[in-house]
């Protein structure tokens, strides 16, 4: 398998579509990562945090999220399906794991959608255990023309599949030079998008908006990792959002040379090791 999943499977998702889910799991797992993809990316992409919790008794598990699947342009219906697919998903892996400890993992796309969860529909849930969220995208780095931003919704409704003109970002994502090679050659390979449409930028303006700068809500204890050198997520406007969560719930790491991906950066054994310590104190509590 091209990203060292012990086994692929799938589930039925919302639109009856078989997503395929990415499994590194060792074999008596004392606990279970949900992860959650970012934007243009694929489930692929968790394997170097996988294979690090695997050794230490951890599963791994990931989805292609919709519109993400082998598409060199990336669109969606609109961002509830995020939702209600990865209801779907918990569903999965709670069968999957019984009575294991769950914890939801969000990367960039993957931490917007981890925050609607959180402050919604996984809000009560018991299994769940913790939140990790890295390089959350709630605020965009990227300038975009004002008019273009103006007009993004009426855009999408007349140009709903319509390539969104934007520079590639690529290079920024990780110093690491095998890893951006991967990237480079998923693209290629359309595992991993270089596009996107009007429909799905709008939906992920519309998803930042309706957090309305306000993470009062949370519940469960949440550890975030922020790469100070972001040049795709705000990391400034991300951290003050954080800092709403109410303060006994959150742990909060901030790596000032980072580029966007902290599970893929030169440092990431660092990162790893932090947020294992943390795992490791709420499983004990647990």
């Amino acid at each position: 398998m091209r990203f060292q999943e012990d086994r692929l499977s799938t589930f039925s998702a919302t639109d009856q579509v078989a997503r395929t889910v990415h499994i590194w799991s060792p074999q008596r797992a004392r606990a279970v990562i949900l992860a959650i993809h970012g934007g243009m990316a694929h489930a692929g992409d968790y394997v170097t945090p996988a294979r690090y919790f695997r050794a230490k008794g951890i599963a791994t598990v990931a989805y292609d999220l919709c519109g993400h699947a082998s598409q060199a342009r990336v669109d969606i219906p609109g961002f509830d399906i995020f939702l209600q697919d990865t209801e779907l998903f918990l569903q999965w892996v709670q069968a999957e794991y019984p009575g294991k400890p769950i914890f939801l993992m969000g990367h960039s796309m993957g931490a917007l959608i981890a925050a609607h969860l959180e402050l919604g529909r996984f809000a009560g849930n018991a299994d769940i255990k913790g939140v990790i969220l890295s390089s959350p995208y709630f605020v965009n780095a990227v300038k975009v023309p004002q008019l273009l931003l103006a007009f993004s919704s009426l855009l999408a409704r007349l140009f709903p599949k319509a390539k969104v003109p934007m520079a590639s970002l690529t290079a920024f994502l990780t110093h690491d030079a095998e890893i951006l090679a991967r990237h480079h050659a998923d693209e290629l390979d359309h595992i991993r998008a270089s596009e996107v449409s009007f429909r799905f930028a709008a939906a992920l303006l519309a998803a930042q908006a309706a957090l309305r700068g306000d993470l009062s809500a949370w519940r469960h204890p949440t550890l975030a990792v922020l790469a100070g050198d972001d040049k795709l997520a705000d990391a400034q406007a991300s951290r003050a959002l954080l800092q709403t969560i109410p303060k006994p719930l959150l742990e909060l790491h901030w790596y000032a040379q980072n580029y966007h991906e902290n599970f893929n950066e030169l440092n990431r054994e660092s990162v790893f090791g932090e947020i294992e310590v943390w795992l490791e104190k709420q499983l004990a509590q647990a």
